[in-house]
C-alpha cells in the first residue's frame, strides 16, 4: 500500500484558506445535542481522518458537510465564503460529495449503469451507452480501481470492488471534497489495502478527503491529519506525524482531554493496516 507523500502534503504548504471549513457548528435533535462547537477544516490534496467511539458524532458531522443535516447554529465556509448547505444538491454544487456506508448500489445493474444512475447521458431520447461506459472506465482507471469490466454486474463484485464503484460514482461530479464514511469497515485485509491505495490516489489527484474510520491502523497508514471526536465535540486534532497510536487511543477513550500539541515527529508501535493488530473503535 502506498504511504502518504509527506513532502507533497506538508500542512505548512497548504493554502491559507480551507476548501471547506466549519466554525462553531452545533446540531440538536430536540433536546439532544449531537454536535457542539465543532471547528473543522479540510484542504485539497490532503486526507483528514475523523476518529472516535460509536456515537461520538463522526457520521453526523459528515452529514452536515454533505447537506443531509442542517446545523442548528454555526458557520460553514467554502473557500472562505459563508454558505448554507441546505441539501445534498447544494453540497454537490459546492464540490462536496459523500460515500455512505451502505454504498447504495443497484445489484441488478452493471458497473457503468450504477455510476450513471440518475444522471444517464441521453441524446435525442436515446441512452449514450458507449459514452457512459468509456467515461466510467476512464474514471476507474484514473483511481486505479481493479474492476474486470464496466459491463460486469455489481452483484458479482467483491466488497472492495463495490466500494471502488461507489467512490468512482461520486467522482463523476468532479468534487473537490470527498467524504468517506467507514470505507473499509467490511473489507478483507487485501481489499482494505486496495481501497486505501485508491484513497491516496484521490488525494494525489487534488481531492480533499475526509476519512471517517474506526480502524486506527488505516488512519495511521494514509491520513495527513487526524481529528478526534468525543461526545459530539472535537477534543483534539493534529498532523499525523505529531501524534502516536497511543495518543489517539487515549484521546478517544477520554484517558486524556486532548491530543498533545504537535512539536516533533513521534513514534509508536507498528500496526498493520486493516489487520488484527489494529485497535478498532
Amino acid at each position: 500500500m502506498t504511504k502518504p507523500d509527506t513532502a507533497s502534503t506538508d500542512i505548512a504548504a497548504m493554502p491559507k484558506v480551507p476548501t471547506l471549513a466549519l466554525r462553531q457548528i452545533c446540531l440538536s435533535f430536540g433536546g439532544v445535542r449531537a454536535l457542539e462547537d465543532i471547528d473543522f477544516e479540510v484542504y485539497q490534496h490532503e486526507i483528514v481522518a475523523i476518529v472516535g467511539e460509536n456515537a461520538a458524532g463522526k457520521s453526523t458531522l459528515a452529514k452536515v458537510m454533505a447537506g443531509v443535516y442542517r446545523p442548528t447554529s454555526g458557520t460553514i465556509l467554502s473557500d472562505g465564503v459563508p454558505v448554507t448547505i441546505g441539501s445534498p444538491a447544494v453540497a454537490a454544487r459546492l464540490g462536496v460529495a459523500i460515500v455512505f456506508q451502505d454504498l447504495a448500489l443497484a445489484d441488478n445493474l452493471d458497473v457503468a449503469a450504477n455510476m450513471f444512475l440518475g444522471r444517464e447521458l441521453n441524446r435525442a431520447s436515446f441512452l449514450q451507452t458507449a459514452d457512459m461506459e468509456n467515461t466510467a472506465k476512464a474514471v476507474l482507471e484514473q483511481i486505479g480501481a481493479r474492476i474486470p469490466s464496466v459491463r460486469y454486474p455489481v452483484a458479482n463484485l467483491s466488497a472492495g470492488q463495490r466500494q471502488s464503484v461507489a467512490i468512482a460514482r461520486v467522482l463523476l461530479g468532479q468534487p473537490r471534497i470527498v467524504v468517506l464514511d467507514e470505507p473499509t469497515s467490511s473489507l478483507s485485509i487485501t481489499q482494505t489495502s486496495e481501497v486505501l491505495d485508491l484513497i491516496v490516489r484521490m488525494r494525489d489527484l487534488g481531492h480533499g478527503i475526509v476519512l471517517i474510520s474506526h480502524n486506527l491502523a488505516d488512519v495511521q497508514a494514509i491520513a495527513d491529519r487526524v481529528v478526534v471526536m468525543r461526545h459530539g465535540r472535537v477534543v483534539g486534532q493534529s498532523p499525523m506525524s505529531g501524534v502516536t497510536y497511543e495518543d489517539i487511543v487515549a484521546a478517544i477513550t477520554g484517558a486524556v482531554r486532548t491530543l498533545p500539541a504537535p512539536a516533533v515527529a513521534r513514534t509508536s508501535r507498528v500496526v498493520g493496516a486493516g489487520g488484527a493488530d489494529g485497535v478498532v473503535f
